[in-house]
């Protein structure tokens, strides 16, 4: 078991949306600092203001501290600059939550443009795993941390006008699974969760139209995410039937897998009028 209290905890794209969340469950869980790293400094200055209101609420005077540093994650100089900062103000990172992402649109790949497909991948698949280059090696030299890389159930199978994402997501999963392996070899004991949740309800993916699976809630979806960290999950897919995806892609021959989930589940026409967070 993980146990969050007196942890530091450090969320990417913890200024809003399930990263926002997650940050303030863990200061609920009695994390010693809640560190976010984003690039919109409005929207850090409101969540500070809103974990603050939380602890007021709340009535505890032993709630963590939030501190919050303006990063570029696809940028190693930003992520190495900015890591070396939280050393100095906070000490080791107990637990990287990796939950920055974007995505651009519903273009068929035909009508991508490069400036959306290295935006995506740099931010959704290159930024993680640059955070982890950073702080990962302190972690080992320890003997102890967690990383919770947060991909999407659409990194597990092909969803039209979506492409780019998808590529990004699958890049998540396979990389975490690896450096999972590469950890449980060393016998080290810094473990790491891959989570595949469905579409989430923060506006990132405004307009999905899903016939079956239902759009997930924020703050269940967060709850789902810490406690998988807590269990230390190897990998949590949320809803949990999404973890017989690849089951059934090998089980069932394409034709009647694009009937199935792409038909009758309606997965391959979710973004059909996708529109995304209003800015």
């Amino acid at each position: 078991m993980f146990d969050i209290k007196g942890k530091n905890v450090l969320v990417t794209g913890g200024a809003s949306g399930i990263g926002k969340i997650m940050g303030r469950i863990c200061l609920e869980k009695g994390a010693a600092r809640l560190i976010i790293w984003d690039v919109n400094e409005n929207n850090m200055a409101s969540a500070v203001a809103d974990l603050e209101k939380s602890v007021s609420r709340d009535g505890s005077s032993s709630k963590g501290k939030v501190l919050t540093y303006k990063v570029n994650v696809a940028d190693n100089a930003e992520i190495a600059s900015a890591y070396s900062r939280v050393r100095e103000d906070a000490g080791q990172v107990d637990l990287l939550i990796n939950c920055a992402g974007v995505v651009r649109g519903n273009n068929t790949f035909d009508r991508q443009t490069e400036q959306d497909i290295r935006l995506t991948m740099d931010i959704n698949a290159t930024a993680p795993m640059l955070v982890a280059l950073n702080i990962l090696p302190d972690m080992i030299a320890r003997d102890s941390g967690h990383i919770c890389n947060i991909a999407s159930a659409a990194g597990m199978l092909g969803v039209p006008k979506l492409s780019v994402y998808v590529a990004s997501k699958w890049a998540v999963v396979g990389w975490t699974e690896s450096m999972r392996i590469e950890l449980k070899q060393m016998k080290s004991r810094v473990k790491v969760t891959t989570v595949a949740p469905y579409f989430i309800n923060t506006g990132m993916f405004d307009g999905v139209n899903s016939k079956v699976f239902p759009i997930l809630k924020p703050e269940n979806t967060a709850a789902k995410i810490i406690r998988a960290i807590e269990k230390e999950k190897d990998f949590r897919g949320i809803p949990f039937p999404y973890h017989f995806i690849r089951i059934w892609q090998g089980i069932l021959p394409n034709a009647m897998f694009d009937v199935i989930f792409g038909k009758w589940f309606g997965v391959y026409s979710v973004m059909d009028h996708f529109t995304g967070r209003k800015k």
